[in-house]
């Protein structure tokens, strides 16, 4: 399964283009990367379209999660089975279904160059906000409510109580799910691909065109660059979690 990945990285370092002989190792596709303006300006729009679209999905996610946790439980049943439906979908079938949906409301405007980064970011938020979700809930169920109402007892308003009580509890959910919503912005290409446009271009759209023709090592170079990154990311989440854990056994 990861065989691949190996693959990519070996010949990001080859000194030749030709994919089948490994002639030697050399740092010249990733100088060429760096040189290429154009490639660094699409990963810029990508990682700016993940962080937009990560710290929103985090706010309206955990916002969620607090207010589905407070529902009762038949409603909240309900609630969680309507917000996994964007991980269930099919991706082909959430794109075209937000690009008609965009298009629709470009006609009723009376925009034609509706697409762009609005479009992108609305999509990416769609997606990202049910895993925030998935990654909060579980904080909330664990932490110990007579906290809460030992901080009003003890002067704390509501919002206060929250900030020092309820946020502080739950934030390596929050962390977590900040981290998964900026990898799924990162690499996703079938929904971007149904609703970005000329003026707002991601790595992952452009990069699919490259496949039609020879592809320049300097791209996998890229690849593995971000491979590097998502694997870091996910060490981080995964350290939290046991750290997190390590604490819970503890008491602390």
């Amino acid at each position: 399964m990861y065989l691949p990945l190996f693959v990519l990285v070996a010949l990001s370092f080859n000194t030749s283009k030709n994919r089948v002989n490994i002639s030697g190792l050399t740092l010249k596709w990733y100088i060429e990367l760096f040189n290429d303006s154009h490639l660094l300006s699409l990963l810029l729009n990508t990682l700016i379209l993940s962080f937009c679209s990560a710290i929103l999905s985090t706010i309206l996610g955990t916002s969620a999660a607090i207010g589905i946790f407070n529902m009762k439980s038949r409603m909240r049943r309900l609630v969680l089975s309507i917000t996994n439906i964007p991980m269930t979908n099919p991706e082909i079938v959430t794109g075209v279904s937000l690009a008609l949906l965009f298009v629709l409301f470009g006609t009723l405007i009376r925009k034609n160059d509706i697409l762009g980064f609005g479009t992108l970011l609305i999509a990416h938020i769609t997606f990202n906000v049910p895993y925030v979700i998935l990654s909060v809930m579980p904080k909330l169920r664990q932490m110990d409510m007579h906290l809460i109402d030992a901080a009003l007892d003890l002067g704390c308003t509501p919002g206060r109580a929250f900030f020092k009580v309820t946020l502080h509890e739950i934030m390596p959910g929050i962390i977590s799910g900040l981290m998964m919503a900026f990898t799924f912005s990162l690499d996703d290409f079938i929904i971007s691909y149904f609703v970005y446009g000329p003026s707002f271009v991601v790595l992952p759209v452009e990069i699919y065109s490259y496949t039609k023709k020879q592809m320049s090592p300097k791209i996998y170079a890229l690849f593995s660059i971000m491979l590097v990154c998502i694997f870091l990311l996910l060490l981080v989440i995964n350290l939290i979690g046991l750290n997190d854990k390590k604490k819970k056994e503890k008491g602390i």
